[in-house]
């Protein structure tokens, strides 16, 4: 049976007919594809032509009515809110001191997670008037991003809203720094929809970068917002616990790593935040011919970033993408080199006093795209290279060319405050002495990673009826659709090395 179906097909592939089916079916095809096509580019000129007029509608009519509504009830004094902008997860700014919190002190924690530019825009407005809802009646507010969400409204003056921020030093230009910018907004957008709005306080690496974040979040030296207490995030790495625990976990992911030096490559995103992109102009192919004697090679791209360059199976013994395996923490605990571009990440491998080396084959590129706070090659702690040649060279000559003072002079000029107390400044200055004598456990709970468990304690908004209407399709959308389906993809302050 089969043979002679065979048969009959080549008998018909030979016939004038199959010629005019192949025709059909293929230019079906081509048709269909760019079918799709037009609807998708129809369905981005809609969502640019209504836009505005959305933004203008939820960001000041419907959304600051949640939160005024909400805050008629009185202000919960043992309340703690964590908004988390994009991750699922609390990330590495809130750890620590989430886990302090939670271990140590008896506060109300709750956490929500915005996921702006990861789900469909009806999903990202109930998480919005959710946290809204839950930060009426907050005490305590930490934000570890920018976000006009939170420029949309008046923070009512019980409130402390602390910005942790999720890097440190200053690297790349951000906020209204980047005005007219190709990266930014307009300055006019910027001032009708602000991202750094109701802060009390907002915490950063040094003295020396006061300055850069005033002028990003339009604060005055004279209101004291902005101050040096530290970064949270960078006190484990004055944890030998920490770090012996990283190096069991690379060994655990790559076994090939004992006994071998590790070179780090974590370069930041290009373009914006909803289609970000990251560089391959590292190959890791020729570094294993040169180096794979004595090092290994772990990639770790921007967590924004969707699409990855593949290794090839043949490499896999030197190099490695662990983007999702390993969190920036554990690969700064043991890299023994540093390869980034224009990441803030260096800041905190400074602390390790390690060498750094910078892969800037685009510079001139992205100045003109955002721009830097200083000059990027008197800044820059390391030699800068623009291919894999340069970056061997100088792997092969660490040890003659690390110039370990200029590191060390860099860490003093710009992470003077993270000495491993950081949390414990930001707590007395943001919930003071009293509360926290007030809510401390008489025995704290074990030593455990609690920003990893389910947060029992997030706040369930009650359902509540709306007058907008609903988006057709609530479900989560493809990545190249994200930008068209999300608020403030295109003019987000988004940042680096949230990892």
């Amino acid at each position: 049976m089969r043979e002679s179906l065979l048969k009959m097909k080549t008998a018909l592939q030979q016939t004038f007919l199959y010629t005019i089916y192949l025709f059909f079916v293929r230019n079906f095809r081509r048709f269909k594809k760019k079918l799709k096509k037009i609807r998708r580019n129809t369905k981005k000129r809609f969502r640019r032509t209504f836009d505005p007029w959305y933004k203008y509608r939820m960001f000041k009519k419907v959304y600051p009515r949640t939160y005024y509504k909400a805050a008629r009830q009185p202000v919960q004094e043992n309340k703690v809110v964590f908004v988390e902008l994009r991750l699922p997860t609390l990330t590495n700014s809130f750890k620590v001191l989430y886990d302090t919190l939670y271990r140590e002190y008896d506060f109300d924690l709750h956490c929500h997670f915005l996921r702006n530019t990861f789900v469909s825009r009806k999903q990202y407005r109930e998480n919005i008037k959710a946290m809204l809802r839950d930060a009426a009646t907050a005490k305590y507010v930490f934000f570890d991003e920018a976000t006009n969400v939170n420029g949309c409204i008046k923070m009512r003056p019980e409130t402390k809203v602390t910005q942790l921020w999720h890097g440190c030093g200053a690297f790349k230009r951000f906020g209204f720094s980047t005005a007219d910018a190709i990266f930014g907004a307009s300055r006019e957008m910027m001032e009708k929809y602000p991202f750094n709005r109701n802060y009390t306080r907002v915490t950063v690496s040094s003295p020396e970068v006061i300055w850069a974040y005033e002028e990003a979040m339009q604060y005055t030296h004279e209101s004291g917002v902005v101050q040096a207490l530290g970064s949270s995030r960078t006190d484990i790495f004055y944890d030998q616990k920490v770090i012996d625990r990283a190096f069991d976990h690379l060994y655990e992911v790559m076994p090939e790593a004992k006994g071998k030096r590790v070179i780090l490559y974590a370069p930041t995103f290009r373009g914006r935040v909803a289609k970000a992109t990251t560089p391959n102009i590292l190959e890791p192919e020729f570094m294993k011919y040169m180096l794979g004697d004595k090092y290994v090679l772990l990639f770790k791209h921007h967590p924004l970033v969707r699409k990855r360059p593949k290794i090839r199976e043949f490499c896999s013994d030197f190099a490695k993408d662990v983007t999702d395996t390993m969190t920036i923490e554990d690969l700064l605990c043991v890299a023994d080199i540093c390869i980034s571009d224009y990441s803030s990440l260096v800041f905190e491998y400074s602390l390790f006093e390690r060498p750094m080396l910078f892969l800037a084959h685009d510079l001139e590129k992205f100045f003109d795209w955002r721009g830097f706070y200083y000059d990027y090659e008197e800044l820059a702690p390391g030699p800068i290279v623009t291919n894999t040649t340069g970056v061997i060279d100088f792997i092969l000559n660490v040890d003659e060319r690390f110039d370990r003072e200029r590191v060390h002079a860099f860490r003093e000029k710009f992470m003077s405050a993270c000495d491993g107390h950081a949390t414990e400044r930001i707590m007395d200055d943001v919930f003071g002495l009293e509360a926290l004598a007030e809510h401390k456990r008489k025995t704290p709970l074990p030593d455990e990673p609690y920003h990893m468990i389910p947060h029992s304690g997030d706040y369930v908004a009650p359902a509540e009826e709306d007058d907008e209407e609903e988006d057709a399709d609530p479900n989560a959308m493809k990545d190249d659709e994200a930008a068209d389906l999300t608020d403030d993809a295109d003019d987000a302050d988004a940042e680096e090395d949230t990892q």
